[in-house]
């Protein structure tokens, strides 16, 4: 018989982890749902997030979000390189479908080769005085550790969504993807703004790598375990819809929390992922559609 009180206890848990994979899918979202730019490295540079944060958090002290907030401007500028390379590379020569995505499955190996040759191939964790802690409603047990994530993710996509709607450069974002002889004829040149919003989404790796190594200890490889979850998060939700991104994650959250502790923790992947077929069978643009 099903207990009731772990049903919610587990919908619970899997709103707040559906967060978590909303902070990592975030990028996705700009580059590959705004961008048209499949970025299968961005998990990797999540799990650089992580490594990041651990330094400056075993080394420094660093409370893990802020060790992730201070590390955003580093990714951001890394982001941006990478463009210009994926730019001189691919996309300038009109070469940027499979070649494209050969080149960031190649930058996906090699950020986690070099996380392994730079920090070494254990697990490792931070310290924050909501690591370990959780708090009761009732009968209700929610564990800090993740609702830490969830509630900086949530803000994470709120003001990256006011940003891109009330900001001239934010607006530019979303013209390059819909038209950008227009955005030409404004004066704005579209490899800069390209540039801006791919090292931007870069730069929510940084956050999401903190928000990791929160909830669990990291190791160079764990990044491969996200890339079908984020992809799956932006298509399911509407590319390039933040909240249809977000309340695609949760979906994708609580059904891997159900049958984890309903059923088979091996099944929760595969049940979570049948949701994305007959939502693409009968509404191929996502929960929301193409939108912010």
């Amino acid at each position: 018989m099903v207990d009731p009180l772990a049903v919610v206890n587990a919908v619970v848990a899997g709103v707040m982890l559906g967060g978590f994979y909303a902070a990592v899918a975030l990028g996705i979202a700009i580059a590959f749902g705004m961008l048209d730019i499949p970025n299968l490295s961005h998990p990797a540079f999540v799990v650089a997030g992580a490594f990041s944060t651990w330094q400056l958090n075993s080394h420094l002290g660093l409370d893990p979000v802020v060790a992730g907030l201070a590390m955003a401007p580093v990714f951001f500028g890394l982001g941006w390189l990478v463009y210009r390379l994926y730019y001189v590379c691919f996309e300038r020569r009109g070469e940027a479908a499979l070649q494209g995505l050969a080149f960031f499955f190649g930058l996906l190996f090699i950020t986690e080769v070099a996380l392994v040759m730079t920090a070494g191939a254990d697990y490792r964790s931070v310290v924050a005085p909501y690591i370990g802690v959780s708090f009761t409603v009732g009968s209700l047990v929610v564990p800090q550790r993740m609702l830490v994530p969830f509630l900086v993710s949530v803000v994470m996509i709120a003001v990256l969504h006011q940003y891109l709607l009330r900001t001239f450069t934010g607006r530019a974002i979303q013209a390059v993807a819909q038209d950008e002889v227009a955005l030409r004829l404004m004066g704005v040149g579209p490899m800069r703004i390209k540039g801006l919003a791919f090292g931007l989404a870069t730069a929510t790796a940084s956050v999401a790598g903190a928000l990791l190594i929160i909830i669990q200890p990291v190791e160079p490889s764990i990044g491969r375990e996200f890339i079908g979850r984020a992809f799956a998060a932006v298509v399911l939700g509407g590319m390039g819809s933040f909240w249809g991104m977000l309340f695609a994650s949760i979906i994708l959250g609580i059904t891997e929390s159900l049958v984890s502790d309903m059923w088979n923790p091996s099944w929760a992947p595969a049940i979570a992922f049948g949701f994305l077929l007959p939502t693409l069978a009968f509404r191929s643009s996502g929960l929301l559609g193409r939108k912010l």
